[in-house]
C-alpha cells in the first residue's frame, strides 16, 4: 500500500497526496535531459560555425552561457508556465507543489532549477549523486532543490478510489427499518464508508478500535445503541445501508396517472370485489441482533 504524504497546510488540513519517489522521478529527469541534451547538440552545432568564421573565445563564452540557459532555464521556464510540470514530469504524471500543497511560482522554480545545476546535478552534484542520497534519505523523495524551495513532488495519476458496497446484515434489517436516521451527520457517515472500504487493510485489532470508535459515534447521534451481540462493523453496515436505502427511496419519481379514458357507451358497472380474508400478521422474529453468519 503507497504511503500518504503527512504535510499539512496553514489550516492544519492533512494533504492526502502520494509523493513521488526516487524511481519515478528519475524516469520524469532522463526524459528531461534527453530533450535539454538534444538542444544542446543544436545550439553546440550553430555555435561551431561561430567559431570557424569568427572569435573562438566568444563562442566558448556563448558555448557556456547556451548550457547554463538549457540546463537551468528548461526546467524554470516550464515549471513557472505549467504550474510545476516539466515536459518529462508530464510524461510521467508528476507535478511541483509547495509543501503547503499550493502551486509553485517563478521564485520557487528559480530555486530548484540553480539547486539542480550547481548542487543536485552539475556542477557540484556529482552526476547526480547528491540528489539520489538526499532522495532516498528523505521521507517524501526530495532533493536539495526542494529544502532550498520548500518544494514537493507529487503524483498526479493515481487509480481511481473504488467505492466500497456497503451491503445490509440481513439479520438487523427489521431493526434497521425502525431507527431514525435524520440526525446522522454527513461528516460522520463518510468516515463510516471510509472505516468500511478499509477494513481488509487494517490490523485486526486496529479495525476493531476504529469500529468501536465510530459506533460509539453514531449510536450518540441516532440515539440507538449497538444491538447486544452485533459487532461494530454489522452495526455500521446496517445504518448506512438504511441511509443509502431511504434515500434512493426520495429519488423515485412519482407514478403519474394520466387523464381516464373516454367510453363511447356507458358500461354497466362492475360489481364491487369481494376482498379476501387477510392472514393475521407474522411476529416480529424472537432475536432480530443475532449476529450475522
Amino acid at each position: 500500500m503507497e504511503q500518504e504524504s503527512e504535510l499539512v497546510t496553514g489550516e492544519a488540513v492533512v494533504l492526502d497526496v502520494r509523493a513521488a519517489k526516487l524511481a519515478s522521478r528519475g524516469l520524469a529527469m532522463m526524459v528531461d535531459v534527453a530533450l535539454q541534451l538534444i538542444v544542446l547538440v543544436i545550439a553546440m552545432l550553430v555555435l561551431s560555425q561561430v567559431a570557424v568564421f569568427g572569435d573562438e573565445a566568444l563562442a566558448l563564452t556563448l558555448f557556456l552561457v547556451t548550457l547554463v540557459l538549457i540546463m537551468v532555464g528548461y526546467p524554470v521556464i516550464f515549471e513557472t508556465l505549467s504550474r510545476g510540470r516539466t515536459l518529462g514530469k508530464m510524461a510521467l504524471g508528476l507535478r511541483v507543489v509547495r509543501t503547503d500543497g499550493g502551486p509553485v511560482r517563478f521564485r520557487h522554480a528559480l530555486v530548484r532549477g540553480l539547486a539542480g545545476f550547481f548542487i543536485d546535478f552539475w556542477a557540484l552534484g556529482m552526476l547526480g549523486v547528491v540528489a539520489v542520497v538526499t532522495s532516498l534519505l528523505s521521507p517524501n523523495g526530495r532533493r536539495v532543490g526542494d529544502y532550498l524551495a520548500g518544494t514537493l513532488v507529487i503524483r498526479e495519476r493515481m487509480p481511481a478510489a473504488r467505492t466500497p458496497y456497503v451491503g445490509m446484515p440481513p439479520q438487523l434489517a427489521y431493526w434497521a427499518s425502525q431507527l431514525d436516521l435524520t440526525r446522522l451527520p454527513n461528516d460522520l457517515a463518510l468516515a463510516v464508508r471510509q472505516y468500511l472500504g478499509r477494513t481488509s487493510e487494517l490490523r485486526p485489532e486496529a479495525a476493531e478500535a476504529l469500529g468501536y470508535g465510530l459506533a460509539q459515534q453514531v449510536a450518540a447521534a441516532i440515539g440507538a445503541p449497538v444491538p447486544p451481540g452485533v459487532p461494530s462493523w454489522a452495526y455500521l453496515s446496517a445504518v448506512l445501508a438504511e441511509r443509502r436505502r431511504r434515500d434512493q427511496a426520495k429519488l423515485q419519481p412519482a407514478v403519474q396517472y394520466g387523464p381516464p379514458a373516454v367510453q363511447p357507451y356507458p358500461q354497466p358497472a362492475a360489481p364491487a370485489p369481494v376482498a379476501p380474508p387477510q392472514a393475521p400478521a407474522e411476529p416480529a422474529p424472537e432475536n432480530p441482533f443475532a449476529p450475522p453468519g
